[in-house]
């Protein structure tokens, strides 16, 4: 890590609520990088559980800060807002990194002053057990904004980036309960090319009950951060014609959830929004 003092290299924000079950575990896959120069910032977003415990174990090696329980996307810009490292990383509190996922990503800064941000390849672990991620899922490196819109194809937890891009595109929208990084990475994507480096830096871990990514209803989100670009952005006309195309596709799957589940009144109102960009 920076020594007291010094100006960091790269923050690394860790943000975190009720994991004290795999809290540590996280903790240490940062602080086992063979790159020494970051700072690493826990958000604690308002624990009921044992994690300030956990924490209290890393005093002097990782910084605290605790606040209310206001949600993933507000627990980042936290951290973000706390730190002053000209090179931003994250990393969810029930993910790994591998030890030399920072020095690569750091390097390839170095080699690619003109880049914004870039990702890691992955492990994927459901419930214990290594799986190989669908073709959908494969990353592609680049211009990555049409392939994007149908699912999120850019991993908090494998990415970097410099910290200007923040203030050029904006943070996590705090008023998004889940898919707040589909929304991020649709604003980047349209203004940067998000750089893979395929080598696995990051273990994803997921299959466990409160993963924000689990349940029925998330195409709501992404529908809202589609109208959102749509509305805000200033798009080539390929770039809105995909975007019209899967936002309409979005809120029929959804409006036909709706109407199974009883919500007519709901699934009419996402028809007729997708009416609306026709």
């Amino acid at each position: 890590m920076a020594e007291t003092g010094s100006a960091p290299q790269v923050a690394v924000i860790l943000p975190t609520y009720n994991r004290a079950w795999c809290l540590a575990e996280a903790v240490e896959s940062v602080l086992a990088q063979r790159f020494g120069d970051f700072e690493l910032i826990v958000v604690d977003d308002g624990s009921t559980d044992d994690t300030p415990a956990v924490l209290s174990r890393y005093e002097g090696r990782v910084r605290t800060i605790r606040q209310e329980n206001r949600g993933v996307s507000a627990a980042r810009n936290r951290g973000i807002a706390a730190s002053r490292s000209p090179l931003v990383a994250f990393l969810d509190s029930d993910d790994l990194w591998l030890p030399g996922k920072l020095a690569r990503q750091v390097a390839f800064f170095d080699e690619h002053p003109e880049a914004a941000i870039c990702q890691t390849g992955e492990i994927w672990v459901r419930n214990g057990r290594r799986v190989n991620p669908g073709l959908r899922h494969r990353k592609p490196s680049g211009w990555i904004f049409e392939p994007s819109l149908e699912l999120c194809l850019v991993s908090p937890s494998a990415v970097m980036a410099r910290r200007g891009l923040f203030a050029e595109v904006g943070l996590f929208d705090e008023t998004l309960p889940a898919c707040e990084d589909y929304d991020l990475w649709l604003r980047v994507s349209l203004r940067h090319p998000v750089f893979l480096l395929p080598e696995p830096g990051v273990v994803k871990r997921g299959g466990h009950a409160d993963q924000l990514s689990r349940g029925w209803g998330l195409d709501r989100h992404r529908v809202r951060a589609i109208e959102k670009i749509l509305r805000t952005e200033r798009l080539t006309p390929g770039q809105r014609a995909a975007a019209v195309r899967v936002l309409q596709r979005k809120c029929r799957i959804y409006a036909e959830g709706c109407r199974k589940r009883g919500r007519p009144e709901e699934a009419e109102a996402y028809e007729r929004l997708a009416r609306r960009f026709g």
